[in-house]
């Protein structure tokens, strides 16, 4: 009976559609609602993961690095693993905070694990960028502050964290000095950072950086750049770390 049932509504449906048609009315069709239906699922997925990053960033689930660190002129040493890679960054280059909080916690668990040695070396070729000019100097020099004092690697992490946008005057020596104090910085910090200790050194090793060829593309040296054992990466190339890893690079 359900099916006879069905069967005259829909004739009875037909019938009317046509009266309707004869009398110029058009009848709209019903729509087809399952594309709907999927973009509304794929929306709630995108939100549940989201949501589910931004919880993960709540919670500070970071890896606490328990590496050591020691500094030689403007490059801090990190760890003491077989796999060398040497990265050259600038404090207020945004690609580099992409990639600090890309690969941050892979690193630090392959630093932690004693697989890799890590060469910080810190570039300042964005000074311009910031008004007045130098912060990435300014950065830079607070950072290798930051090693002797005994907080390089949540430090180096909180620089980013805080990272100014270009074209802004960046953060001064006083909140650059606040940033050690809250991360319990030993020693005399805060004279490290007012008496501009690094700044000759910054200023080599960026010079050094961009006029050696290994580290070029097209000619041009920019941050971030990766080598591993002397060997410039593609960082496109996601599995870098991995791959390096597993001897791949």
């Amino acid at each position: 009976m359900g099916g006879a049932s069905r069967n005259d509504k829909r004739r009875k449906q037909e019938a009317a559609e046509r009266r309707l048609a004869a009398a110029g009315i058009r009848v709209p069709q019903k729509r087809n609602r399952t594309p709907m239906i999927v973009v509304a699922v794929v929306l709630v997925v995108a939100v549940v993961v989201g949501g589910a990053v931004l919880i993960a960033r709540a919670l500070g689930n970071e890896v606490e690095p328990t590496y050591t660190t020691t500094a030689d002129a403007a490059v801090v040493t990190a760890g003491t693993g077989p796999v060398v890679i040497d990265v050259y960054e600038d404090y207020l280059c945004p690609a580099c905070e992409r990639f600090e909080t890309r690969y941050g916690n892979e690193v630090t668990t392959a630093l932690n694990d004693g697989k890799i040695t890590a060469r910080f070396h810190t570039i300042a070729i964005l000074d311009e960028q910031s008004n007045p000019a130098g912060y990435s100097t300014r950065a830079g020099n607070a950072a290798l502050c930051a090693v002797p004092a005994g907080i390089f690697p949540r430090y180096h992490k909180k620089l980013f964290d805080e990272q100014p946008a270009e074209g802004s005057a960046g953060l001064s020596n006083d909140e650059l000095i606040a940033f050690g104090t809250e991360l319990g910085a030993q020693g005399d910090f805060a004279g490290c950072v007012q008496g501009d200790t690094h700044l000759d050194a910054i200023a080599k090793e960026t010079e050094a950086a961009r006029k050696d060829p290994a580290l070029k593309t097209n000619d041009r040296f920019g941050t971030p750049t990766v080598a591993i054992d002397g060997k410039k990466i593609d960082l496109n190339d996601t599995s870098w770390l991995q791959k390096a890893l597993e001897g791949q690079s």
